[in-house]
């Protein structure tokens, strides 16, 4: 056992225990959503004390024997040792500090032991005074949750780029199928399946571009800017060259903010973020939705598409088969949207020279990531690459539907289309065969109407372009 004190009091810690009295303090006080900070945010963290320690060393701050020790413990954790020691809760007062503190008493115990002492023994490696030298977490813990999003971010985006590729695929395979088109859920015009898959795929591409854009907002960095982004207590060398540093670290292209009182206070740049991802979730949900729309039935619905059957739908419908990869996305979907709105809130609601509600911030960007990372991987996998199209059906659908009338409209005029339209419904007959008995047009122009290739061209069909 060993006791460490603070200006409140003292605490006991197990000896296994590498964390110290701040963030013992942050356990006993912050016990809300019980979800600890994210590991990218801790990998990060790491990283940063990692390129301060080494940028103190060379600029002659840090005692070399300390700096190296603390450079071996950041190494050691970012291999994978000592995850259970990050124990502080995702939502915390203090603009961070407590993650801070969090990773810099881990480190400063771990170095201790590396220097051959006993945990607890500050007089060796001090968390504050060596580990979090040059630093505030003002200007730490932005610069952290800026590189975890970035890495959240690529994989998100590459994800995004993926299921653009699947649907364009679908809509390669689906070229010619011809079905009904609809707006406001009523019968429209003939379209081609294939068509219908395009528009898909246009949506995702600009969310994949739009995602692929953003990451480069969030390179610019305070790291050196301590307390409110003057560098007060930084010595001038250890600002410039601790982001030198953790570029190389990283190998992001992380910069200098060029006024670095401004990441420290604005928050606008998650906004931002959040707001694409938002837009993303968006689309993502539309698509979803009409695919269940487009499946329901089997029978008894539309049913031009099939889904694959991941698993059975019901404890009380024998053979019953729901759409539940697209309905766990449309729940993604919602959960982005109220993720947005929090980001929102907390971003508008920083007060003068430091936004202290960036932990609730940098933990619903990432469930953010992590949901659409997640999610897009079984959208791709486990239902947009298994979708089969009922041909039969949708022939079926067209031939009974009054979307070829529309079409008619160029050829034969409105009125007379309406009054075909009429026909149908007091002879539950098809526009074909209305068409035909009433010798308004011959085989050859239906059949031009309805083709696929000419379905795809601009013009009056049944007419020359």
């Amino acid at each position: 056992m060993r006791i460490e004190r603070d200006l409140l009091g003292e605490k006991s810690f197990d000896d296994s225990c590498y964390y110290g009295i701040n963030t013992q303090r942050a356990i006993e006080n912050f016990c809300i959503s019980l979800k600890p900070i994210h590991p990218e945010l801790v990998r990060a963290l790491v990283t940063i004390k990692k390129a301060a320690a080494l940028t103190n060393e060379y600029i002659g701050l840090l005692d070399k024997s300390i700096a190296q020790a603390i450079v071996k413990a950041c190494d050691e954790i970012l291999a994978g040792k000592l995850n259970d020691q990050f124990v502080v809760d995702a939502m915390q007062g203090g603009a961070g500090t407590s993650a801070n503190m969090n990773v810099n008493e881990v480190i400063a115990n771990r170095a201790i032991e590396i220097l051959g002492g006993s945990k607890g023994d500050y007089s060796m490696v001090h968390p504050l005074d060596h580990v979090n030298m040059s630093q505030s977490t003002n200007d730490v813990f932005p610069t952290a949750v800026r590189i975890a999003a970035i890495r959240l971010l690529i994989p998100v985006s590459e994800l995004f780029a993926e299921l653009q590729s699947a649907l364009q695929e679908k809509e390669e395979e689906f070229s010619g199928v011809i079905k009904v088109g609809r707006t406001q859920l009523q019968d429209a015009v003939p379209v081609l399946l294939g068509q219908e898959f395009g528009a898909w795929a246009q949506a995702i591409a600009r969310d994949r571009w739009r995602l692929y854009k953003v990451e480069e907002r969030l390179r610019q960095v305070n790291l050196g800017g301590t307390a409110v982004g003057t560098g007060l207590n930084a010595d001038r060398k250890y600002v410039f060259m601790a982001i030198e540093k953790l570029r190389a670290l990283t190998g992001l292209g992380l910069a200098r903010a060029e006024h670095m009182m401004d990441p420290t206070q604005n928050c606008d740049v998650f906004v931002e973020v959040s707001g694409l991802l938002k837009t993303a979730a968006v689309n993502l949900s539309k698509l979803a939705s009409d695919l269940r729309l487009l499946s329901s039935g089997p029978r008894a619905g539309i049913g031009e598409l099939s889904l694959p059957a991941v698993q059975a739908g019901s404890t009380i419908m024998p053979g019953k088969v729901n759409p539940v990869i697209p309905e766990a996305i449309n729940q993604i979907a919602f959960q982005i949207m109220g993720n947005d709105l929090t980001i929102t809130m907390a971003a508008q609601s920083g007060q003068l020279e430091l936004n202290a509600f960036l932990p609730i911030i940098a933990h619903n960007l990432f469930e953010m990531l992590d949901l659409l990372r997640n999610g897009l991987k079984l959208f791709i996998d486990k239902c947009i690459k298994g979708i089969q199209a009922d041909r039969e059906r949708c022939s079926q659908l067209v031939d009974r539907s009054f979307t070829l009338v529309t079409a008619l409209t160029g050829c034969i005029g409105y009125e007379r289309a309406a009054e075909v339209s009429r026909r149908c419904v007091a002879t539950d007959k098809t526009v074909r065969e209305v068409l035909l008995e009433e010798k308004i047009l011959d085989e050859d122009v239906i059949n031009a109407i309805l083709n696929p290739v000419e379905m795809t061209k601009p013009g009056i069909p049944g007419k020359k372009r």
